[in-house]
């Protein structure tokens, strides 16, 4: 069997990562932090009916040098997931760029000393779709957040930075061909456990009626399935090799979410926004509103963005939007995390 080290195996998509190459008989190494996330780990995959007997787990810090290069010597090919992701950004940008850059050079350093035939890195479209200032450009591959554009946060200069450090050590070492990279947009889906992930917790607060009024902020959703799907199709798509794919399904303001929501829930509808906030009043509140302040480049701004090379990869359209914002809510009631 082919083992794929899968790093942030508990997280949201870390976990959907696994599921999936479980699934296409693969083996997998994940690695986390503590003991306790490995058991929580194998009872989440264990309920979604995959095959734990092909299933290890191992201890790997994103910013400790330790364990590294034996994990990657175990395995045929690395799946780079883990990254720190918050919604509300630390005093200290190093808090998120450290980790993952650092954690980025040590998860490909060890991959490539180890000979690995495939890496595949998790970047963000946010690598992509930051710091402009021209938003009628369509957005490809080819572009680059500025990282000293105007309101650019730390978690963006994080994915930013991680993934150029990537491009860099796979140039410096001639093995390009070597790294796929993927760059996706919001991530929502069904969950596999009780943690809704970070971005599940916008679905979350609008669920719970702690979102009396939508502010106009504008993501790009994709169905978490899709994404893990195109980690494993990246491994074995020889065309994927060198290249970045992003994965964005489709733009959605938290309105349109909201009334996405109230379609396919009606017995939660009350809580649910009725009302978009007005642009005065979403700057007036992002003065003090550490969330909103961040989310303030994406307010009223939708970005063209050219979706062809992330559906390539999948060899098949992706899922709407929508679906992975439905997805998502069936999951949070079912789970009885929606009060």
């Amino acid at each position: 069997m082919d083992t794929v080290l899968v790093t942030g195996i508990s997280g949201f998509l870390g976990g959907h990562v696994a599921l999936e190459l479980l699934r296409h008989g693969h083996a997998v190494l994940g690695s986390v932090r503590s003991a306790d996330k490995a058991s929580a780990t194998r009872q989440a995959l264990a309920a979604q009916g995959a095959d734990l007997s092909r299933l290890e787990f191992c201890h790997l810090d994103l910013l400790d040098d330790r364990g590294w290069s034996e994990a990657a010597g175990r395995c045929r090919y690395t799946v780079h997931v883990a990254s720190p992701f918050v919604t509300t950004m630390p005093r200290d940008p190093d808090e998120l760029i450290r980790p993952a850059v650092d954690g980025t050079e040590r998860a490909l350093r060890a991959a490539l000393g180890a000979g690995h035939e495939r890496i595949v890195l998790t970047s963000s479209l946010a690598a992509i779709d930051g710091g402009h200032r021209d938003h009628s450009k369509t957005l490809t591959e080819a572009d680059w957040t500025d990282v000293d554009g105007p309101l650019v946060t730390a978690y963006v200069a994080s994915k930013t930075l991680a993934e150029r450090r990537a491009w860099d050590l796979v140039e410096a070492m001639q093995a390009r061909g070597r790294l796929v990279v993927i760059n996706p947009g919001t991530i929502l889906g069904p969950l596999i456990d009780q943690d809704p992930g970070t971005s599940g917790e916008i679905v979350l607060r609008m669920l719970r009626g702690a979102m009396p009024m939508a502010p106009d902020v504008i993501l790009e959703y994709v169905d978490v399935r899709d994404v893990a799907a195109a980690h494993v199709a990246a491994l074995m798509t020889p065309a994927a090799a060198g290249h970045r794919h992003i994965l964005a399904a489709g733009g959605l303001s938290l309105m349109e979410v909201a009334n996405i929501l109230r379609a396919a829930f009606p017995g939660h509808a009350a809580k649910l926004p009725r009302r978009a906030m007005p642009p005065w009043l979403a700057t007036l509140v992002s003065l003090w509103d550490a969330g909103l302040r961040d989310s303030r480049p994406f307010l009223g701004i939708r970005r063209p963005i050219d979706r062809a090379r992330g559906a390539s990869i999948l060899r098949r359209p992706l899922m709407p939007a929508s679906q992975a914002v439905t997805a998502c809510g069936q999951s949070l009631i079912a789970r009885g995390l929606v009060a």
